[in-house]
């Protein structure tokens, strides 16, 4: 839970520049970006092995209606950050 407190603190800032932000994830895990629009988006890394899941799957699939192919060094989800950080937490509870 930390660690998404951690990643919150970044939510919305458009000049957030640390060595911390720009180095890249931790071994097998992922950065995404969670935003309906670039203004309130939020930077987060999950696990690599929650991709598989046929939910953010379908997530995934939505967000490249919206926003397309092109990123930026991370995934993009259109989604409400509090609607995503709910289904993480409900991924991870089912996986274990």
């Amino acid at each position: 839970m930390r660690s998404v407190v951690k990643k919150l603190l970044s939510c919305g800032t458009k000049s957030y520049a640390s060595s911390r932000t720009l180095a890249l994830p931790e071994e097998s895990r992922v950065r995404i970006y969670v935003c309906k629009d670039r203004e309130t988006q939020c930077k987060l890394e999950v696990d690599t092995s929650l991709l598989n899941h046929p939910m953010l799957e379908d997530l995934l699939r939505l967000s490249q209606e919206e926003f397309g192919h092109s990123y930026e060094g991370a995934l993009r989800i259109a989604c409400d950050i509090d609607v995503f950080i709910k289904l993480i937490n409900l991924f991870k509870s089912q996986k274990h």
